[in-house]
């Protein structure tokens, strides 16, 4: 068995980056990834014989990441105040690319918690529904329906309408 420290250099990065799609924000990223490991360290000797350790943390880090959002102190709305700008400098025109990947970001941080991590799981980290089910504590059609949940919050939102799909019975 490998020891925790050796377990959180390798898998370390990835929490992180886990816990950076889940939230959106690098610095609530590190404290949500640093909860998550401070819990996964009080079971550790328990966890660290498992096969698969990661799955625990991910879990770990998806509940954390979803109860986060409820607590009291996640009430801070982030502005965007410019009060400090130069006025007079020249701001340069952002690319297509990064304008689209903020935009999709922004859609993706309006999303509850649920319905976000169901997205990240299923498109960051490859997983089945089943596999999401059991990360997030639901049913596999819980899933299902928060994805297309999701998805339906991300096309009204991008503006797009939604299709009539013609059945044949």
């Amino acid at each position: 068995m490998q020891s925790f420290e050796e377990f959180v250099a390798g898998a370390g990065p990835g929490i992180r980056r886990l816990a950076y799609l889940l939230c959106g924000d690098v610095h609530r990223a590190e404290d949500l990834a640093q909860t998550a490991l401070a819990k996964f360290y009080h079971h550790w000797s328990r966890v660290g014989a498992m096969e698969h350790p990661t799955a625990y943390v991910n879990r770990v880090l998806v509940r954390e990441a979803t109860s986060w959002r409820r607590r009291k102190a996640s009430t801070e709305l982030v502005t965007d105040d410019l009060t400090t700008w130069d006025a007079r400098a020249p701001l340069p025109d952002p690319a297509d690319a990064v304008a689209e990947a903020d935009a999709m970001w922004q859609l993706l941080a309006a999303l509850p918690p649920k319905q976000r991590a169901v997205l990240v799981l299923r498109y960051y980290q490859d997983m089945s529904d089943a596999q999401i089910a059991e990360t997030v504590g639901c049913s596999p059609s819980t899933v299902r329906s928060n994805a297309a949940r999701a998805f339906a919050t991300l096309r009204e939102a991008a503006g797009d309408q939604p299709k009539e799909v013609a059945h044949d019975r």
